[in-house]
């Protein structure tokens, strides 16, 4: 399985650091046992862990060494995983590491899944309110509703103790089939339910809806072992309701796994068309061609990018922009044309080292350089916003190779990422301090959740999220409640701009859309007034 993912918080940062010397005798070890294992990767049976061989590796000698020798007691696991660390620093941005406590959290996203009771949640006032149920799920089936507060999970008490995220998500996930004991207090009564935790989907094709009566709307927010088969799902059924056009959202989109991206763009290319190749000095060129006739071959199609859109995002961006089969709406995309492969380690964790770079139907490579080092690396995205890239289209061109796109021969560039062929500007607006913190310490959130459990008969009105977004205006009542609960947490709302009222207003309508009609309401309510998503419906109308 080949990642084309933006690794973008790397746990491995979580790691101690060591003193210089050490990692560059672990590094210099662990690369000659690399080594070897490249030489030897071929003559190893698939079913092998990539680096096993008769004799232990250099790295192994040296940690044996330190823990039969050394002067001190050291945790010599924690040493290895930094030599790890150390070795990588000195590749690609991408290549990383996955101590084997972290491997499970970091796959979820790729198998597009979890196990566990299926709720979703907020810590109020030192106690968990289950916010929202996921349909079918086995707090569902058990009987667990919106607003019920967990006061105890199995024998531990999990109210009025500062329970913390990663706590109570230890607490209540665990392996499908396995039971947990919940208390929660409803209606100012203790109950208890025993729950058996399950399979809960965490789904990529997270909205997909007709804007009118012949455009329909996908978002995609990662590409995961069951991406291709949701977005199947999604276009046939906006296809069963006379969509004839087609925007397909990857803002946000950080990539994932490869072959998903590749069987997506075989639905929007014809036959016979290349779709991408890789490469490596390691690994030789291997094409991604169109295999069958494609779903949405023809009509009308926009691809929605921004400077979060990355890898396998970038790959289906690449192939429709290179083949003239669409156009791309946005801004300037991350910039990753590097592929990882797993290789899993007898430790139990993970490498996923990057073995090739991808190309476009074009050829354009769009990796942005990383020889300055990671620190500059990662600092790119901010440099954006202060060159002025974000809100001017003159300068959001990457200064890399040119190329022509196979159809129309329009230019095309490489080395840093899918430049839109129609730009849209960041919203420059920012918000005051005190707005901001409303937003960053989650007490915008917590409004809405208690505002939605306040007016839950009220809101059953609306009948769908589109009346919703028509018809609701919040009121003063929210406003008072808004700014009782926010001078809580000490944020005053007492001097807000007429813009920042405005774009609380339209987030209060948001977020409660999210609330009652999940992900999709939230995309419904927020695309009425998205500035990218305008751009798209005109330049559709305009096709």
């Amino acid at each position: 399985m080949n990642l084309a993912g933006y690794s973008g918080k790397r746990t491995v940062r979580k790691m101690k650091k060591l003193k210089v010397w050490l990692p560059l005798l672990f590094a210099v070890t662990m690369i000659l046992g690399m080594l070897i294992g490249f030489n030897l990767r071929d003559k190893i049976p698939s079913t092998q862990k990539f680096f096993q061989t008769g004799k232990h590796a250099g790295v192994q000698e040296v940690m044996d060494l330190i823990r039969l020798k050394y002067v001190d007691s050291v945790n010599v696991d924690t040493l290895s995983e930094d030599a790890i660390e150390a070795m990588l620093s000195h590749l690609d941005p991408h290549s990383m590491y996955i101590p084997p406590v972290y491997l499970t959290e970091a796959n979820e996203d790729l198998k597009g899944n979890f196990e566990g009771i299926g709720v979703e949640y907020y810590i109020i006032d030192d106690t968990i309110h289950i916010t929202n149920i996921f349909p079918g799920g086995p707090s569902e089936k058990a009987g667990i509703q919106q607003g019920d507060r967990i006061i105890k999970v199995n024998d531990s008490i999990v109210a009025g103790t500062k329970i913390n995220h990663d706590r109570i998500k230890r607490l209540l996930r665990g392996e499908e089939g396995s039971k947990v004991s919940i208390t929660i207090y409803r209606n100012n009564q203790p109950k208890q339910f025993n729950i058996t935790r399950g399979i809960i989907p965490k789904y990529a094709a997270d909205a997909g809806y007709m804007i009118d009566g012949s455009t329909g709307y996908i978002h995609l927010n990662k590409f995961s072992v069951t991406t291709y088969r949701e977005f199947m799902k999604t276009l046939e059924k906006l296809q069963a309701q006379g969509m004839k056009k087609l925007i397909l959202d990857l803002r946000g989109n950080g990539g994932g796994i490869l072959d998903d991206a590749v069987n997506i763009a075989d639905e929007f290319l014809d036959e016979p068309k290349l779709i991408l190749y890789t490469q490596g000095a390691n690994s030789k060129r291997r094409d991604y061609r169109t295999k069958r006739p494609g779903l949405f071959e023809e009509g009308p199609l926009v691809l929605l990018v921004d400077e979060f859109s990355a890898s396998a995002s970038e790959v289906l961006a690449g192939a429709v922009q290179d083949w003239d089969r669409g156009t791309v709406v946005g801004r300037r995309s991350f910039g990753k044309g590097l592929v990882q492969e797993p290789f899993d380690l007898k430790n139990g964790g993970q490498l996923r080292l990057t073995v090739s770079r991808y190309y476009t139907p074009a050829g354009r490579n769009i990796q942005k350089p990383y020889n300055k080092g990671r620190d500059v690396y990662d600092e790119e995205l901010m440099n954006r916003v202060h060159n002025g890239e974000m809100i001017q289209q003159d300068t959001s061109t990457p200064k890399g190779p040119v190329y022509n796109t196979l159809k129309k021969k329009r230019i095309v560039y490489g080395g840093g990422g899918i430049t839109p062929d129609v730009f849209v500007p960041y919203d420059t607006g920012s918000f005051s301090k005190e707005v901001s913190r409303l937003f960053y310490e989650q007490t915008f959130g917590k409004f809405v959740y208690t505002y939605f459990l306040q007016h839950k008969e009220e809101l059953k009105k609306y009948k769908s999220a589109d009346d919703f977004a028509s018809n609701f205006k919040p009121g003063e009542e929210a406003w008072q409640n808004l700014r009782q609960l926010a001078s809580k947490d000490s944020i005053s709302l007492d001097h807000l701009t007429e813009k920042e009222k405005a774009e609380i207003e339209k987030r209060m309508k948001v977020y409660l859309a999210r609330q009652i009609w999940r992900m999709e309401g939230y995309y419904v309510v927020s695309n009425k007034t998205d500035p990218v998503v305008l751009k798209a419906i005109e330049t559709l109308q305009k096709q």
